[in-house]
């Protein structure tokens, strides 16, 4: 490390960015002099001049430089003849003069953040102004800002005055202009160690033309309603009130001062040297709900001066969300957060995370964060393996480790923290994702925090009252810190608020599945940021305005909602917004035989075309094209044209648009959330939005404000797979008469089918298209493709795994119909068809005849509808070929998407089944129409609160949340279960089945309005007669109160469990003849040695967290891959196929043996992951008979 001259110690922050310019410029240390030189100056003029230093071009000799910017700068400020240790005046107010002598020239800045210099009052010039700007009052605007202006005079003709006196004018476009003449007296020394010296006297005198004495002078800030400040004349703060933030406190007043009121200021402990202050200090930057009194820390001793009774408070820029308490406290900045802090942020969040549940400063002391900060240059691969090794394996879970191979690829990274229910937290990742939000792509990566709430075991059950999560809520609510960096609420929802319902998955989900996104908002040191923050310094009302303007909603409830719409992973139009046409078009209303509108049970209009507008064509193939190189190409069902389209330069491999497109539009502050149709018969760059899908307006008070426009695409209509049933839908289409044995039949006849992989050709080939994106991209569909026997023994080892799977899916019900499909719905915009008739357009187009229309997750004996699938001859002049979609009518008393499951068109799919035989037996019932309706709660306007009072109201939400989720998950439940009672009851149970019927239907409602109530602000309770006391067994869930369902969900849950598949045993592992051929011997002894490698490196992948596992597998196979094909895969590869089969069949040796000799053909996997496509081909090649290529989707048709 760099000798950085102890002799004279300098405050840390300075001699880290000495050392820093010493490594980066490879120059010797600065001398003594040099330093003693930076040692008279305060640190933020030390660190100033020192930045200067470093962005010069060249650096002949340091010291010499760094005494010759000292004097440079000393030549402005203000001297005393009396003492030769003069200090900078860089951030003082504009009015300073020595006692005694003549008005001299002195250096001021603009403002606080630059460089531009301007005379100070004492000079020649008749006057200077230096604008200053104001964050304005809740009542004045959002977040904009207006500019004030302090204009300084010379003056002479005040009674009292002297030489010094200076005046200092206020001025205001919309006030007039106020003199107050100042006198600042100070003393001829400052020598923190004399007792004698140091006094400052600062008096203040008004105007002539006033008659009273004031106590005080600001540069008047508007404070939130929030805002307090105490002793408000005799005995008030009299700060220079630069940046007050919403939520200060200013703190009555504190004298600890023994005599005449010294001024003493330790910027940093130290024993050998004296450190000196500004005669005139900085204003204090204080974060929200922070307190202003005393306070000292290991870096700062600060002491205040007093007039009048009042201190005078040490102005320097201090952290966001210091509190300013006690003076004992510590300020949160440690030496380790200071020295980490020139880590890369994933490096230093690595550390946090690897600390676990301690506290940084208790797990890391100061000696080891100096040897952290020396490994700031090693590659992320290397500074996780050694950061783990030394306190990840200690304090962490082997599943909670970040270890990724691919740190340097571009992947998004999320940043998590988890907070339990005393508060304490633990950070976990950074992880990577394929997936980013707008949020994560306006900001940055690094400047989102994913806040979730951990599980405690020691709890049965999430706590209705957030008064348990009080820990949780202290914590968070003043914000998270890492390192310097602090972070701030931002938004929140539910991760799948519409998964409620018991399937077994393999994470189980939280009891409470909330994620909070919190933004970077401050610093606890500005002085130490190495980059910049689009948020910094702003406000979380603030930043929210930069997404939308939130705050015009009617409601707390849709506040929140509207905000996560920017949480969504989505994929960004790469598109220029100023050059598209954003119009604004009618919704369709729903009208009774009269013409009147009707209106549902809140008085508010129902509507036909409820999320959804139009998009123009160009705009539509540009959507589909970047939404399919975000997501890559394997998209099951999903075939790209080969056809190109030239837009803007640039070629596109689609031919036609996608028929729908799901997405968000953020523009301008507006907020638009749907599903866009295509419009051949838009002019192109056109979108068409209606107010339905207006979730947040423009305030046109801020229509001079800067925002981030974006288009974000969450999906497109794409070729549906073939759809399978669920629980409730099983429910529904048995109380709607289709017999209890044509369920089991299918579910038979879908066992033995899977039954079957081992020897059927056909069930192998349907098991590994449904199951593909399990299969190394349809691996087993490939080896069948070319010939490979089904006797194989990996390829019988993978279908067996496929049929298992499938098997656990039949026990939840989830068994494949044919000719059933899930579509996204919308509204017909030719306005030809009735109220039941839909247009259902597939892959041949449209289709006529009876359908079957339902939408998960319905839970009314309503919710499955008969309807008639009608051609639209005009639809095409709309749509062209764009496919896959249905289409509702916009006539009629209601929305007929709105009568199933209480859905809308900004992105539902619909379940749509034209099977004969089910067709046949079902039966409708009456169309769901609300029955009991839970009333609208009171509801704060977000424009009515002031900014503390919006945040406070935005934590107590979020912890109330919980209670949604638990009163959906419970209905849900209990709806399950009396529905089971409901299915056995035969039909002279008529009372019973009337009783349990009525339970049902109320059930249904209260779980719509339970899903609903984040946006609606409803408050939910079930009553504890609707709550089941005992539960069938197929839900797998509360053990101690199940009961052994007979009914037909039961039965299908038995049967699958029961069914014992007869696939023969792999008993051996043999190599296919073909392959038994000559391979040189280096070529095998090369893949001997890289399958060594190869096994060495999995076995540590596979050794990461839940998190990154698989994505690290995945690397370590690509990496392989690419050496055998020396490109991405056996398609693009330029090599001689002599030597890629002779490579390949290498690969396949060397596994084979090693899996024969362990007599595990799992191991097998390693030959086909890698080289499946060459070993494919080469067989292709060696097996009598012509080939033809099939498509996947194509194939699929004949299975």
């Amino acid at each position: 490390m760099i000798d950085s001259s102890p002799e004279v110690p300098l405050q840390p922050s300075v001699e880290q960015l000495i050392v820093k310019i010493c490594t980066d410029r490879c120059i010797p240390s600065p001398d003594v002099t040099a330093r003693r030189s930076l040692s008279k100056l305060t640190p933020e003029s030390a660190i100033e001049i020192l930045n200067k230093i470093a962005v010069s071009k060249q650096i002949r000799e340091f010291s010499r430089f760094i005494v010759y910017m000292v004097k440079k700068t000393l030549s402005v400020t203000v001297s005393s003849p009396e003492d030769d240790r003069v200090l900078p005046q860089k951030r003082s107010p504009p009015f300073s003069f020595t006692d005694g002598t003549p008005p001299q020239k002195c250096a001021h800045f603009v403002s606080p953040n630059s460089k531009q210099v301007v005379e100070a009052p004492g000079s020649s010039s008749n006057y200077r102004t230096i604008p200053e700007y104001f964050p304005r009052s809740p009542n004045d605007g959002y977040g904009s800002l207006i500019s004030k202006k302090i204009t300084f005079l010379p003056h002479s003709g005040l009674e009292g005055g002297s030489p010094n006196d200076a005046t200092c004018r206020l001025a205001d476009s919309s006030k007039g202009t106020n003199l107050v003449p100042k006198q600042l007296v100070f003393s001829t020394d400052c020598d923190l160690d004399d007792t004698n010296h140091s006094n400052v006297c600062q008096q203040l005198f008004d105007s002539s033309n006033d008659g009273h004495r004031i106590s005080a002078v600001q540069k008047q800030h508007t404070l939130s309603p929030c805002s307090t400040s105490k002793g408000a004349h005799i005995g008030s703060i009299i700060p220079d009130q630069r940046s007050l933030s919403p939520c200060v406190r200013i703190g009555g007043p504190t004298n600890i001062l023994a005599n005449h009121g010294k001024v003493g200021q330790h910027l940093f402990d130290s024993s050998n040297s004296t450190h000196h202050f500004p005669v005139v200090q900085k204003q204090q930057m204080l974060s929200p709900c922070s307190t202003s009194k005393t306070h000292a820390s290991h870096f700062y001793d600060v002491s205040t001066a007093t007039h009048n009774g009042s201190p005078i408070p040490d102005q320097r820029c201090l952290s966001p969300c210091v509190s300013i308490g006690n003076p004992t406290n510590s300020l949160a900045i440690s030496q380790q957060s200071l020295l980490l802090n020139e880590l890369d942020f994933r490096k230093l969040f690595l550390v946090h995370s690897y600390v676990g549940r301690k506290k940084l400063e208790d797990v890391v002391s100061v000696e080891d964060a100096i040897e952290i900060k020396k490994m700031k240059t090693l590659s992320m691969l290397d500074f996780e393996a050694k950061i783990w090794a030394k306190y990840g394996c200690r304090f962490c879970e082997p599943c909670d480790r970040a270890m990724h191979l691919d740190w340097d690829s571009g992947k998004t990274h999320l940043y998590h923290c988890y907070v339990s229910v005393d508060g304490t937290c633990q950070f976990k990742g950074p992880y990577l994702d394929t997936k980013r939000t707008h949020l994560q792509r306006e900001l940055g990566d690094e400047n989102v925090l994913i806040i979730q709430f951990a599980d405690d075991p020691n709890m049965s059950d999430i706590p209705s009252n957030h008064c348990n999560w009080s820990g949780a809520y202290n914590t968070i609510s003043g914000g998270i810190s890492i390192g310097l960096r602090h972070y701030r609420l931002f938004a929140f929802k539910d991760v799948d608020k519409r998964n409620f319902k018991g399937d077994n998955s393999k994470k189980q989900r939280p009891k409470w599945a909330m994620k909070c996104y919190f933004t970077r908002t401050d610093s606890h040191a500005p002085w130490a940021e190495k980059d910049d923050c689009i948020l910094f310094r702003k406000t979380s009302h603030e930043a929210r305005c930069l997404f939308m303007h939130v705050h015009m909603v009617s409601s707390m409830a849709k506040y929140i909602s509207r905000c996560s719409l920017a949480l969504s992973n989505t994929t960004k139009l790469r598109v220029d917004l100023t050059c598209v046409h954003v119009e604004r078009i009618e919704d369709i209303p729903c009208r009774d035989e009269n013409g009147y509108v009707v209106c549902n049970e809140d008085g508010e209009p129902l509507i036909h075309t409820d999320g959804t507008g139009f998009i123009s064509e160009d705009l539509a193939i540009l959507c589909e094209k970047d939404f399919i190189e975000a997501k890559g190409t394997k998209e099951e069902n999903y075939e790209l044209k080969e056809e190109s389209l030239g837009i803007n330069g640039k070629e596109s491999c689609i031919k036609e648009p996608p028929l729908l497109v799901q997405c968000r539009l953020f523009k301008d502050g507006y907020a638009v959330k749907g599903t866009l149709l295509v419009n051949k018969k838009l002019k192109p760059r056109t979108i068409q939005v209606r107010p339905s899908m207006i979730k947040v307006e423009k305030d046109t008070r801020l229509s001079n404000s800067t925002s981030f426009s974006s288009l974000e695409i969450n999906s497109v209509s794409r070729r549906p797979r073939t759809a399978s049933l669920s629980k409730n839908l099983i429910a529904l289409l048995s109380v709607g008469g289709v017999p209890k044995n044509y369920f089991l039949e299918l579910l038979e006849n879908t066992l033995q089918d899977g039954q079957k992989v081992s020897s059927s050709m056909r069930a192998a080939v349907r098991v590994g298209l449904n199951y593909g994106q399990m299969d190394d991209s349809s691996t087993s569909v490939a080896m069948i493709g070319c010939g490979i026997p089904l006797e194989e023994p990996y390829l019988q080892f993978r279908l067996s795994i496929m049929a298992n799977e499938e098997r656990k899916a039949l026990r939840s019900g989830k068994i494949p119909v044919n000719e059933s499909y899930y579509v996204i719905g919308t509204a017909d915009p030719t306005g030809t068809l009735n109220s039941d008739e839909v247009c259902v357009i597939l892959d041949n187009g449209q289709i006529s005849g009876k359908v079957l229309v339902y939408r998960n997750p319905g839970l009314d004996f309503g919710d499955v509808h008969i309807m008639n699938a009608k051609y639209v001859e005009k639809m095409e002049e709309f749509v062209g070929n764009a496919k896959y979609g249905i289409f509702f009518s916009t006539k009629g008393k209601r929305s007929v998407g709105a009568e199933i499951a209480n859905g809308d068109f900004d992105g539902d799919t619909y379940w749509v089944c034209r099977n004969p035989q089910l067709l046949h037996y079902f039966k409708a019932s009456e169309p769901w129409k609300r029955k009991y309706s839970t009333p609208k709660a009171p509801s704060k306007k977000p424009s009515e609160l002031s900014y503390e009072e919006l945040e406070t109201e935005l934590f107590s939400l979020l912890f109330k949340t919980q209670k949604h989720s638990m009163v959906a998950g419970r209905a849900a439940d209990s709806w399950q279960a009396f529905m089971d009672q409901y299915l056995v009851l035969g039909e002279n149970d008529v009372d019973e089945k009337r009783r349990i019927k009525e339970k049902l239907l109320k059930l249904a409602d209260l779980y719509y309005d339970a899903l609903d109530a984040p946006k609606s602000g409803k408050s939910v309770d079930i009553p504890q007669s609707l709550l089941s006391r005992k539960y069938p067994h197929f839900m797998e869930k509360y053990v101690n109160k199940s009961y052994n369902s007979s009914s037909v969900l039961g039965e299908i849950y038995d049967r699958a469990m029961a069914y014992q598949p007869d696939n023969a045993l792999i008993r051996e592992i043999w190599k296919l003849p073909c392959f038994n051929v000559e391979i040189p011997d280096s070529i095998l002894s090369l893949w001997k040695n890289r399958y060594d490698s190869y096994r060495h490196e999995m076995s540590s992948a596979l050794q990461s967290g839940d998190e990154s596992k698989n994505n690290s597998a995945d690397i370590v196979m690509n990496k392989y891959k690419k050496m055998l094909y020396e490109a991405e895969n056996f398609a693009s590869s330029t090599r001689k196929i002599e030597d890629i089969y002779n490579d390949a069949l290498a690969i396949y040796h060397v596994s084979y043996d090693y899996a024969i000799r362990y007599a595990n053909v799992a191991k097998c996997g390693f030959a086909w992951k890698v080289a499946g496509e060459a070993l494919c081909s080469y067989h292709e090649s060696k097996t009598p008979g012509r080939s033809i290529s099939f498509k996947m989707n194509v194939l699929s048709k004949f299975i």
